[in-house]
C-alpha cells in the first residue's frame, strides 16, 4: 500500500513507498486547498508521471494504477480554470425609434411649464418616473434643497437605474426644467423636451439588458436653467448636486457622463465644444460615422457651459451633445428661450440620429469595461 500525505507549502511530504520519487515544481498558483495556496507536485514511478498542476496523467502502466490520478486530484482539490465570460450583449441601434422619442417629448411638454424647483417641475418629475417604470426601468426621485436668488427651493432629479455587475457607471443625462419667465405655458420643446424624450426611448431599448457590465443610469436634472444669471446659487442645481454626490460616494473615478441637450432641431448640427472629454467626443464622431450621420456633427472652437461642466470640474469624463444653433436661419438661434420653442420644430429624424449614436457609444463603453474587467480578473 502506498501512502501519500499532503502538507502545507514549506513542510515535508511523506511518501511511504521507496519506489516513488517526490519532486516540487515551481509553477504559478493554480488553486487553493484547505492547507492554503499550492503550486505543483509531481510524482514519478518508472514509466509513469502524474502532473497535479495540469491534472493530467501520462500513463503507460496498467489501468488499475489510474486510481492514483483520481485520488491525487481529490486530495489536492485541483480546480479547472474557468473560461472568461463572453462580453455583454450589444444593444441594437436600429431598435431606437425616433418617432417614439418624439412621442415622449410631446408627452413631457404636455405637462405644462416646469420651471426648476416649482410645483410644475415636481409634476414633471413624477411623470418622468412613471414613464421610466412603464418602460421597465426602476426609477427614483432624488429631492434636495438648494439656495437660489429667490431663497431655498426643493429640486428633484429623476434617476432610472439599469444595474450591472461591475463597479463602473455610465450616465446618460438630460435636464427637464424650462427657462423661467418666458410665459405661463412655455413649452420648452427642444430645450429640454427633446433630450428627455430621447432618454425615455433609450429606457425602452435598454430595459431588457443583461445585468452585466457597468451600471447605466438615465438621469433627468432639475434646475438647469437660471433664474437670472448663472452663478454658484443660480442654475445647474441638479447636475452640481448629483456630481458632488458621486464624489462623496466614492464613485466619481469610475463614472463617465453623456449629456444630451437641444437635439431635436429639424436642421440638426451637433456642436462639439472644446470643453468636452476628448475620448468621449471622439467616440461620438466614430458613432456618427458608423451611423452615416457624420455630417450632422461638427467641432466647435468654443466652450459651452452646461450640465456636463459640474462633472468635468470633479474629474469625471463628460461630453455635451448639443445643437447650439436653433433658429429660423443658421446662426440666429432665435427659437432658443422664446415662445417659438414649440413641438412643431422637433424632428423625429434628428432624435433618431442622436439616439442611435448614443447607443453605439454605450456599446463601445460597455465593451471597454468588459476588457478592463477581464484584464483585472486575469491578474
Amino acid at each position: 500500500m502506498n501512502l501519500y500525505t499532503i502538507r502545507p507549502p514549506g513542510q515535508a511530504a511523506a511518501i511511504s513507498s521507496n519506489d516513488w520519487k517526490f519532486r516540487r515544481r515551481k509553477l504559478p498558483i493554480i488553486g487553493k486547498t484547505r492547507f492554503g495556496n499550492f503550486q505543483s507536485l509531481e510524482l514519478t514511478k518508472r514509466n509513469r508521471k502524474i502532473d497535479i498542476a495540469a491534472g493530467v496523467a501520462f500513463n503507460r502502466a496498467p489501468m488499475k494504477k489510474t486510481c492514483l490520478v483520481i485520488c491525487s486530484l481529490l486530495v489536492f482539490g485541483c480546480t479547472v480554470e474557468k473560461k472568461p465570460a463572453p462580453p455583454p450583449r450589444q444593444f441594437d441601434p436600429a431598435q431606437f425609434d425616433g418617432k417614439k422619442a418624439l412621442f415622449e417629448a410631446v408627452g413631457l411638454v404636455g405637462q405644462g411649464a416646469r420651471d426648476g424647483g416649482t410645483p410644475g417641475a415636481e409634476k414633471a418629475a413624477n411623470y418622468l418616473a412613471k414613464r421610466l417604470q412603464a418602460a421597465g426601468v426602476a426609477a427614483e426621485i432624488d429631492a434636495f434643497t438648494n439656495m437660489t436668488p429667490r431663497g431655498p427651493r426643493i429640486f428633484r432629479n429623476v434617476i432610472g437605474k439599469l444595474p450591472g455587475d461591475s463597479t463602473n457607471l455610465i450616465l446618460v443625462c438630460s435636464h427637464f426644467d424650462t427657462k423661467p419667465g418666458i410665459c405661463e405655458n412655455f413649452q420648452g420643446a427642444n430645450d429640454s423636451g427633446s433630450s428627455s424624450g430621447v432618454l425615455l426611448e433609450l429606457a425602452r431599448v435598454l430595459a431588457k439588458r443583461e445585468k452585466r457590465g457597468p451600471e447605466i443610469q438615465l438621469v433627468f436634472f432639475d434646475g438647469e436653467e437660471s433664474l437670472h444669471e448663472y452663478s454658484e446659487i443660480d442654475g445647474f442645481h441638479g447636475s452640481r448636486f448629483y456630481a458632488q454626490k458621486l464624489v462623496e460616494q466614492g464613485r466619481a473615478k469610475n463614472t463617465q457622463m453623456i449629456l444630451l441637450d437641444m437635439i431635436g432641431d429639424q436642421n440638426l448640427t451637433v456642436t462639439l465644444s472644446n470643453n468636452n472629454d476628448p475620448k468621449l467626443a471622439t467616440m461620438f464622431l466614430q458613432a456618427a460615422e458608423a451611423d452615416g450621420s457624420r455630417a450632422h456633427f461638427q467641432l466647435w472652437p468654443y466652450q459651452i457651459g452646461d450640465d456636463h461642466s459640474a462633472f468635468l470640474e470633479r474629474g469625471i469624463p463628460a461630453v455635451d451633445i448639443i445643437d447650439f444653433d436653433y433658429g429660423s436661419a443658421p446662426g440666429r438661434n432665435d427659437y432658443w428661450h422664446t415662445l417659438a420653442d414649440t413641438t412643431d420644430k422637433l424632428s423625429a429624424d434628428s432624435l433618431q440620429i442622436i439616439g442611435r449614436c448614443t447607443i453605439r457609444v454605450l456599446n463601445a463603453l460597455v465593451a471597454e469595461d468588459a476588457v478592463k474587467t477581464a484584464s483585472a480578473n486575469s491578474k
